[in-house]
């Protein structure tokens, strides 16, 4: 255990982007060897997330929790946002269906745990690796390989609009998701840190994954 900060720790890349790239590759593995894997490498994927995230605590500075009205408001309108749009353009194809309760039974403790598994992860595991990834160093890296010496809140149109691009089209709904890396970008400027874009992140994680619950909308996951 000990190794892996002592690992991070030798670089301010490496401690960016090694947990981010940890994290990816469970997600690839998600669907690729059974129905029911989908599941439980997301299971997997979030106790991973927590303990990458405890390793990069102390070596990642800026990956603090921060709360103001920006990032309660971006919270709630982005969510608004990847909910409404969803009608009106054209998608990637996600080949793996998310719904637990086809897969362990309607309404079963199983398929509850699940589905609590993935709304606690996209709200408090997601949020930290993927900002600090995105808009801490991908953002800063675009602009100067030497990224910890550009400050947070200079805005850089190249670096602003690429990181929003590459944000986006790592998801299904693309063009919510470069909107939204847009608006949590802004965030991080107008703020300068990162804590209310993982709170923004945060929030609209969790009413997505409520939303999904609730409306069986699963297309979003």
């Amino acid at each position: 255990m000990h190794f892996l900060k002592k690992t991070l720790g030798t670089s301010p890349l490496l401690a960016r982007v090694a947990p981010f790239v940890a994290f990816l590759v469970l997600t690839f593995c998600q669907g690729q060897f059974s129905a029911a894997s989908a599941y439980w490498f997301y299971f997997a994927k979030t106790l991973v997330g927590v303990w990458l995230i405890r390793e990069m605590w102390p070596l990642v500075p800026e990956m603090r929790w921060a709360i103001s009205w920006e990032a309660v408001l971006i919270g709630i309108g982005v969510f608004a946002m990847w909910v409404g749009l969803d009608r009106f353009y054209p998608q990637f194809k996600n080949s793996v269906v998310w719904n637990p309760h086809t897969q362990f039974g309607d309404n079963s403790a199983l398929a509850w745990l699940m589905i609590g598994t993935r709304i606690l992860g996209s709200t408090l595991v997601v949020p930290p690796l993927e900002e600090v990834f995105y808009r801490s160093f991908l953002y800063r890296y675009i602009a100067r390989p030497d990224f910890l010496s550009v400050p947070l809140n200079r805005f850089l149109p190249l670096p602003f609009f690429a990181t929003a691009a590459v944000f986006g089209f790592s998801h299904f709904q693309w063009l919510a998701g470069i909107l939204c890396g847009m608006a949590y970008q802004w965030l991080v400027l107008r703020k300068n840190r990162l804590g209310d874009a993982m709170t923004a992140h945060a929030i609209t994680n969790f009413l997505l994954g409520v939303w999904v619950a609730w409306q069986g909308a699963w297309q979003f996951w």
